[in-house]
């Protein structure tokens, strides 16, 4: 069928489309031939039919690549406006042009063939409802999709060929830089070698990348990084140490020597067609040259990096087991397993005396399920259990390495020493740089004179402050090393139990020295035991029981001893001078404070003790108004014949409340003119409100 016989007046009532795309801008710009002959296409369907204002030009995504639809608008613009039946016929140069994925090419044609749109290419005019002709275009977006497909493999095979040879080159990580032979060579700036190596021995002593940054930026240390692109590309700055840098490093395998090439894998993820990056195990490396450079550090100490690291990432996440130390008070934290459900146990904090006291609890199914957790287990004395067991397994040999402590601590300060050193030279090498590019300008050229005097001052300023930096920083290293400190770093070093209980020593450096021994700990309750299950590292196990800590209303109950002595004192003394007694002896309530009338009163209330005044009264003691009564007196004479003496009578509490003996014997009776110490028979009554009287038992 002839191009015009497929041409219909349907098709030549609605709009001509021509597609324009190019690769790579460097296509755009250098391949003009090519986008000259799809412009030319116009005309091509100017000689079909169609009229200049029907022809609509789409080349928004020229410089786009063909492989895929996603972020070419035009191409997307493009299928919308054929699904809507408003193109009568889609112009190309070629098929990978349009598309060069077959899914994307193929849907196309679906839509062409359901909306009755033409498709026209440098060879000719298709309908791709005929099937000859669709035939013809999914041949030829296949050819298009294997072609691209082969250049791809052409490339990427002379990319794995010229790096298995370790030739392939691949910009040098800082803390390297090239030679003349294309080598991978240490950087001769030995400010930035100190620095590269000061991370590493940082990340080998804390364990924790986020630790190297804090570190970092408390010794107010800058980091290199070298301008890649721009005017000043080669150029060194320094700047603050990030987090994300720190683990590129660490997990960057040419620090050590190492020579790799594909680590890592490009893949697809959902409809959108969004490409991620998967790291790949060390066994799935494409190439893999050892010992190719120098190195940092040794390839055992490269895998060590990573271990430490996928310890730490294993505290996220869902199926967590362990988590890296802490500053917390939990010396177990992130180490303890539930000895029912074999998942980790976290740790909740509360405060008693104004100290952190830590529990451990399972909890992770009682979220899920709404339900109570699996187990708490207070963790008061489970800590000190475990250290316990730890200090008497370790031999005494292992502490002979504690011996190099002061050693590592004079080292360690003398390279910060260097470093701050380091960076003073360097900002003086650039203020006399800016001087003597002052002093070269010519005096007629004030305005380059002013801006070059404005940035020696610059660098003037950013010396003094470095200077003064690093003469405060000497200071306070010559007052932190002094020989009375080596002194007593020796004395603890021979002594792990020392610095394991010196205040000093941080929880966070427990725990590490904890995990260098000890993989995990399960806890199991078992009524009022709990059993501890410790898994050494290599396999070894050992197992203890603790009794579980008492219940709170226990821990601060009343002992038994004291309640048995306020029984024995309640029928002598009042509630005033049993506290009294209590606390002659020494002795604490259950909350470890001295006692007082209204704690004597609770305990005696708890336990259904008798006061002084139930003994006495259970003996016959009258009260004030009782004897009043018998006498035929007022009660306030009743009160003074006990107060004066002349009958024997007790005040039995704090509130001076008098109780009489039974009286026996001739009654006394009102004498008018005669004095109440002429009658006295018994000791006058004092007061008990300031201990006028003192009884002990």
């Amino acid at each position: 069928m002839s191009e015009s016989h497929k041409i219909r007046p349907e098709h030549l009532r609605r709009q001509a489309w021509l597609y324009v795309r190019q690769s790579s801008l460097r296509q755009v710009q250098e391949n003009r031939e090519s986008t000259a002959r799809q412009y030319d296409l116009k005309r091509r369907a100017q000689a079909l039919g169609w009229a200049v204002d029907q022809i609509v030009v789409i080349d928004e995504d020229l410089g786009l690549s063909g492989a895929t639809a996603q972020d070419r608008g035009g191409f997307q613009r493009l299928v919308a406006e054929v699904g809507l039946g408003r193109v009568g016929l889609v112009m190309g140069l070629e098929v990978s042009r349009l598309a060069r994925s077959s899914s994307d090419w193929h849907r196309l044609l679906e839509i062409c063939a359901l909306s009755d749109t033409l498709i026209l290419d440098e060879d000719g005019l298709y309908d791709p409802g005929h099937f000859n002709d669709r035939l013809l275009l999914g041949l030829k977006g296949t050819m298009s999709e294997a072609e691209l497909h082969i250049l791809k493999a052409r490339l990427l095979g002379g990319q794995v060929n010229k790096a298995r040879r370790g030739e392939l080159w691949v910009a040098p990580p800082i803390g390297y830089v090239c030679d003349s032979n294309g080598r991978l060579v240490l950087d001769p700036d030995i400010q930035i070698q100190a620095t590269v190596r000061l991370l590493f021995e940082t990340f080998h002593r804390l364990g924790s990348a986020e630790a190297v940054v804090r570190h970092f930026h408390q010794e107010g240390l800058s980091w290199p990084r070298r301008l890649r692109t721009g005017p000043r590309a080669g150029e060194v700055i320094w700047g603050q140490l990030e987090h994300s840098r720190t683990l590129n490093l660490l997990h960057n395998p040419r620090y050590a020597g190492a020579y790799v090439w594909g680590r890592s894998r490009q893949q697809k993820v959902g409809f959108g067609g969004h490409v991620r990056y998967r790291r790949l195990p060390r066994e799935q490396w494409k190439v893999f040259i050892p010992d190719a450079h120098p190195a940092y550090i040794s390839w055992e100490q490269f895998e060590a990096n990573q271990a430490g690291l996928l310890e730490n990432a294993n505290g996220y996440g869902l199926d967590r087991r362990k988590s890296p130390a802490r500053e917390g008070a939990a010396l177990l934290q992130g180490m303890v397993v539930c000895g029912i459900c074999g998942r980790r146990m976290t740790v909740r904090y509360y405060n008693r005396g104004g100290h952190p006291v830590p529990d451990y609890l399972c909890q992770r199914v009682g979220i899920e399920t709404a339900s109570p957790s699996c187990q708490v287990i207070p963790g008061t004395g489970l800590d000190d259990a475990v250290a316990d067991v730890v200090l008497q397994t370790v031999s005494p040999k292992a502490l002979e390495v504690a011996l190099e402590v002061f050693e590592e601590l004079r080292q360690r300060r003398a390279e910060l020493d260097r470093l701050r050193r380091a960076q003073v030279e360097r900002a003086r090498e650039d203020a006399e740089l800016a001087e003597r590019q002052y002093l070269l300008v010519r005096p007629e050229n004030r305005l380059v004179a002013d801006a070059l005097e404005r940035h020696w001052n610059e660098k003037l300023a950013e010396l003094a402050r470095l200077s003064e930096e690093y003469a405060q920083a000497r200071e306070k290293l010559a007052a932190d090393l002094n020989p009375a400190d080596r002194e007593r770093i020796l004395a603890l070093t021979s002594d792990l139990p020392r610095v394991w209980k010196d205040p000093r020593t941080p929880w966070r450096e427990r725990k590490r020295m904890l995990r260098l021994l000890i993989e995990d700990v399960t806890l199991l309750r078992n009524g009022p035991q709990i059993r501890i299950g410790i898994r050494w590292k290599g396999g070894a196990t050992s197992t203890l029981e603790r009794a579980a800590p008492l219940p709170v209303a226990d821990q601060v109950r009343t002992p038994p001893d004291i309640v048995e002595q306020v029984r024995a004192l309640a029928s002598l003394q009042t509630d005033q001078q049993i506290a009294a007694t209590l606390n002659g002896r020494n002795l604490r309530s259950g909350r470890r404070n001295r006692f007082n009338a209204r704690i004597v009163k609770l305990i005696r209330h708890a336990y259904a003790l008798p006061s002084l005044c139930d003994h006495l009264r259970s003996q016959g003691w009258l009260t004030v108004r009782e004897v009043a009564s018998v006498l035929g007196v007022h009660y306030q004479t009743a009160k003074n014949f006990a107060i004066k003496g002349v009958l024997e009578a007790r005040r039995v509490n704090d509130k001076d409340e008098i109780l009489f003996a039974p009286l026996t014997g001739p009654l006394p009776k009102a004498q008018p003119g005669k004095r109440f110490k002429d009658r006295r028979r018994f000791a006058e009554c004092a007061s008990n409100r300031h201990n006028e009287v003192q009884y002990e038992a």
